[in-house]
This record gives C-alpha cells, sequence and structure tokens, in this order.
C-alpha cells in the first residue's frame, strides 16, 4: 500500500526529525556534507534512545553508516529511528533517511541508513542502569 501523502515514505511511522538542508550544510556544488548529516542522524537516533532511558544519553559508538545516494540542497530529509537493543546500559537504535526531491514529481529515495549505540549516563555523565519498562498492568492500573 502507498503512503498517498508522502509516497516512499515509510507506511504508518512518524519520522523522529524531518529537516531541510541549507546551501550552509553542502559544498559549492550543493552536495551536502555527509558529517552534517550524520550528525542530524545522530540527533534523530538519540530521540528514542532518550524516551527509553527516561534521560540522558552519550553516543558511544557508530556501529554502521552507508550513504547510499548523495542529498542536496532542498532535499526534505525524514529520520526514521526505531530501538532494535536494550542492554544494561545502552541503546542500539537504526537510523533510515530518506529524501524528498522534486517534491512536484514526489520522487522519493532512500539516502542513508545507520546504526549507532547510545549509553544511558547519571548527571555524573557515568553510565547508569536503564529502568525497566513499566508492565502492562502498571499502566492500566485504576488504583485510586
Amino acid at each position: 500500500m502507498t503512503n498517498i501523502y508522502h509516497p516512499g515514505l515509510p507506511e504508518g511511522k512518524f519520522p523522529e526529525l524531518r529537516v531541510m538542508p541549507m546551501p550552509s550544510d553542502a559544498n559549492v556544488y550543493g552536495d551536502v556534507f555527509g558529517g552534517w548529516i550524520m550528525a542530524q542522524v545522530d540527533i534523530a537516533g538519540s530521540l528514542p534512545a532518550v524516551r527509553r532511558a527516561n534521560g540522558r544519553v552519550a553516543t558511544i559508538a557508530v556501529n554502521s553508516f552507508l550513504f547510499k545516494h548523495p542529498v542536496f540542497v532542498g532535499d526534505l530529509l525524514s529520520f526514521y529511528a526505531d530501538i532494535v537493543r536494550v542492554g544494561r546500559t545502552s541503546i542500539t537504535v537504526n537510523v533510515e533517511v530518506y529524501a524528498e526531491r522534486n517534491r512536484l514529481q514526489a520522487e522519493t529515495v532512500k539516502v542513508t541508513e545507520a546504526t549507532l549505540t547510545y549509553v544511558a549516563t547519571g548527571t555524573d555523565r557515568k553510565p547508569r542502569i536503564i529502568p525497566p519498562l513499566p508492565s502492562s498492568s502498571d499502566a492500566t492500573s485504576t488504583e485510586g
């Protein structure tokens, strides 16, 4: 089934981040710097990690990073992030980036995919244990 509002974007998922690169984010040919894309991927990946850790996280590893297609000034980028592993103090997140270009022609291209690992940290900036998820019975409790 095709997403009629944003053809080519993942169906039923909401992006963690949407951003349009500006001329200052690109070289003289209009190609967006890989480092700028990496920074945006790190931000997008940290958002679900922060929610799951219930607080501060720090990037400890970029496990993989693949630039599949170039990104251009004026592309509208959508960053989708999914937690793939939760450890004692760490969270691993997959991030996929799609570029909507030539929006009148509805062209969407998957431009980047990456896997990053974050560690939950306390106010002392040292690793801390990630709290367990609340059980479904806790969420539906009707205590008064």
